[in-house]
């Protein structure tokens, strides 16, 4: 892919929405000392920051004491947190289409096993695998139809799927397919897991609602991104970024390329609008236009 020198913005973002894993965090999980500097500069100069993640809800209060005291749009898109932690909006998958999503996936693709995650909670069945979350972040172990009513009425803002055997691009298209228009799919790791929203909801909608109500518009957003999940956030933005360690498809649809995560690649880019904003030259940078 062809790629030239960024062009430095004339007008500055008003609002940074970055992914967090593969993007604004280095590889082994932490934030850089400059990555922090570059969200605080950023925020003084008057740009707003928001975290949006496929993280659940019960990340958030770790997210903040790590990272800062940030708005954050957890699980894709279904939870809005303010920077104290306190849930500002939710949008909820409805408990009769979460069972009937886990049935028609069940039955299209045989030993799938699932797991749920709730505005504070996690649950999965036995064959769900530890991996994916860590052993002592359940609080719930049984049948998928066990997790959904074992508390009447508890929100569900997010279902996951995983399949033992198939390859995570024929596990998830299929999966995809039999939700249908049931619920919004995506993915965001090499793994054969699939991510199941309410229909509607996905990191876009969410962070353009959220703007509006801000008096932010879509053109005046610089979205970060790595992951498939992230699609749907970098085609709203204005100014889209692919981390040069982005899936393929991130890399084909954003706008412009920026350094790696474990370049500090968003701090590079925030700075570049912190220069831009206090009439500083640029500071070099690795990022491309494509």
């Amino acid at each position: 892919m062809a790629t030239m020198p960024v062009v430095p913005l004339v007008a500055p973002p008003k609002l940074i929405a970055t992914d967090l894993d593969g993007t604004l965090l280095r590889s082994d999980g932490t934030l850089s000392d400059r990555t922090r500097a570059a969200l605080a500069a950023a925020e003084q100069a008057g740009m707003r920051v928001v975290l949006v993640t496929g993280r659940p809800p019960r990340s958030v209060p770790e997210l903040l004491a790590t990272i800062g005291p940030h708005f954050v749009i957890a699980a894709n898109g279904a939870a809005v947190y303010a920077p104290d932690g306190s849930l500002a909006h939710m949008s909820a998958i409805r408990p009769l289409a979460a069972t009937r999503l886990i049935t028609r996936v069940r039955r299209a693709l045989p030993g799938a096993a699932f797991a749920v995650e709730f505005d504070g909670g996690f649950g999965h069945e036995p064959a769900y695998p530890t991996w994916s979350f860590g052993e002592t972040s359940a609080e719930s172990v049984g049948t998928a139809g066990e997790l959904l009513t074992r508390i009447p009425g508890r929100p569900v803002l997010k279902i996951l799927a995983y399949h033992p055997t198939l390859p995570l691009d024929d596990f998830y298209e299929r999966a995809r397919l039999t939700a249908g228009s049931n619920a919004e799919a995506t993915y965001s790791t090499g793994l054969s897991l699939a991510e199941f929203s309410a229909p509607g909801v996905t990191k876009a909608t969410t962070l353009l609602a959220w703007g509006g109500r801000l008096g932010v518009a879509g053109d005046e957003i610089a979205a970060f991104g790595d992951m498939p999940n992230d699609l749907p956030m970098l085609t709203a933005a204005g100014h889209s970024y692919a981390m040069a360690n982005a899936h393929p498809d991130v890399l084909r649809v954003a706008r412009h390329h920026a350094p790696a995560n474990d370049e500090d690649g968003v701090a590079q880019v925030l700075e570049g609008f912190v220069d831009t904003l206090a009439g500083r030259p640029n500071r070099p940078s690795t990022s491309r236009q494509v």
